[in-house]
């Protein structure tokens, strides 16, 4: 438990808070939402302007043990350090582990991989995770081995700074070369289970270049800038061009016969969140999506390719 004694000007509590502590504001949103963070005795939230003389009591709850299975599963490691792991994570791998996927997750495997040495931020089932991947999108995301890494990366991630690019093959011809797409995401109002565009939703920004025009389909890189839960899946829906295989932003017809959407985290740019050197990333498409794309130029032949 730590007592803070608030001295000077008015600010923001979630603010103060971190400019006091080794704590993202992220993290302090969570406790003071949990009611581990109190002001004068009283929870209240995170937009509460501490005053001069509120005393400020932040307990932060115990890492409980865990009972994950270390699993020895292959991973495709693209880059590794003393604080953190960036893995090309497998099509079809679930991140950690939650009902209906027990084991058998990337929580399992990187839990073997790093014999226990990773961040207890995420709690007991999200070990080192400091940011998601749908079951289905295939490639890089970055595990932390200590805490003070996933401090560091968590604020990179809240604050924009992390440049995520990703490459997708969706239904239907984009006339533009380019465009951008700032639409609202939220939880629908139809299906719980689904996310979509909502009028006060989260704002979302989704930008994309089309890469290669075939005669049904186009593929894309996609950049974004906010990271709402199935964000571009969601985006490409709406504007009427879903993501291949998307089981459940389209109707997941292709002739491909592929299960789960044709998406890819490319690369990644950020800063080291412990040397603070500027590094980029690549992972390689998966050899499936290489081959749809080959058979797609084979077949098809593109009717328009970007100069790059």
């Amino acid at each position: 438990m730590k007592e803070l004694v608030v001295e000077g000007q008015t600010q923001r509590l979630d603010k103060y808070i971190a400019e006091k502590e080794e704590l993202s504001r992220m993290m302090i949103q969570k406790l003071i939402e949990e009611g581990n963070i109190l002001v004068n005795g009283e929870t209240t939230k995170p937009s509460y302007q501490v005053r001069n003389g509120d005393r400020i009591i932040i307990q932060i709850p115990e890492i409980k043990q865990t009972n994950l299975k270390e699993q020895e599963i292959p991973l495709d490691i693209i880059y590794e350090d003393n604080d953190i792991v960036v893995v090309n994570k497998a099509k079809g791998m679930v991140v950690h582990p939650a009902v209906g996927n027990p084991d058998g997750t990337l929580v399992n495997a990187i839990m073997a991989h790093c014999k226990g040495n990773l961040s207890g931020i995420g709690g007991e089932l999200r070990p080192g995770i400091v940011h998601r991947l749908d079951k289905d999108t295939s490639g890089l995301l970055i595990i932390a081995k200590n805490d003070k890494a996933h401090l560091a990366m968590s604020e990179q991630i809240q604050n924009r700074q992390v440049k995520k690019t990703y490459l997708a093959l969706v239904r239907g011809v984009i006339a533009e070369n380019e465009a951008t797409i700032k639409m609202p995401i939220g939880r629908s109002t139809k299906d719980r289970k689904k996310m979509a565009v909502v009028k006060n939703g989260k704002e979302a920004i989704t930008h994309f270049k089309v890469l290669d025009r075939f005669s049904k389909y186009t593929y894309i890189e996609v950049k974004i800038e906010t990271g709402r839960t199935h964000q571009i899946r969601v985006h490409m829906a709406e504007i009427g061009y879903p993501v291949i295989g998307d089981l459940v932003y389209s109707n997941g017809k292709n002739e491909f016969g592929v299960e789960g959407q044709m998406l890819h985290a490319k690369s990644l740019d950020f800063k080291h969140p412990i040397t603070e050197k500027q590094m980029h990333l690549e992972a390689p498409l998966p050899e499936y999506f290489e081959k749809i794309l080959e058979d797609l130029k084979a077949k098809n032949s593109p009717v328009g390719k970007e100069e790059n």
